[in-house]
């Protein structure tokens, strides 16, 4: 598995896929119903049967990788809001950081441009982009989630349009991306 995610990171840096199209092929390799047979194929669109056998069973998220402005400032919100237990830190730009039992997050100062394309050949400007991350709380508790997130002026935004009985609050993390915490 660490094989097929690392070819599609790869894809994505060499600019085979958008943002998108990787985050797809992530989320559908986690939960196991995308069919590879080759790294090529990761670029195309599902085309699964219920009688299609995939070639690989996932075993869960090994990590994401997170380029930002200041790799402390981040660690630090993560681990300070969502728990994430800091499990590296070479003290001068990376952190890796123990996402509960789910997997792990690299995070780094790297962050460039979406139009900045050094380093990477003839790579076109991106153009896509990841929406959000939504990360699910245990023991969600609205009216406790808000009040945390205002008394840290995260200014959080409700969000129920995930159908009944889901409730869920936006807000920007430090650099500025929309962190999604839903019940």
């Amino acid at each position: 598995m660490e094989n097929v995610i690392a070819s599609m990171v790869e894809d994505f840096e060499n600019g085979k896929v958008n943002r998108r199209q990787l985050i797809r092929n992530l989320a559908l390799a986690v939960v196991g119903v995308h069919s590879v047979t080759s790294p090529d194929s990761l670029t195309a669109e599902t085309n699964s049967s219920k009688d299609s056998q995939a070639v690989f069973e996932t075993a869960g998220l090994d990590h994401i990788s997170y380029a930002v402005s200041d790799y402390g400032r981040s660690r630090d919100f993560y681990n300070d809001l969502m728990g994430w237990e800091v499990r590296s830190d070479n003290g001068e730009n990376q952190a890796s950081l123990a996402i509960g039992d789910v997997g792990n997050i690299i995070i780094r100062n790297n962050r460039q441009s979406m139009n900045q394309t050094a380093g990477r050949g003839d790579r076109p400007p991106l153009t896509g982009v990841i929406n959000h991350v939504s990360w699910k709380l245990k023991d969600f508790d609205t009216a406790a989630v808000r009040e945390e997130l205002e008394r840290r002026g995260l200014n959080p935004r409700r969000d129920q349009a995930g159908g009944e009985g889901y409730d869920s609050y936006h807000v920007l993390d430090p650099d500025g991306w929309d962190l999604q915490i839903a019940k």
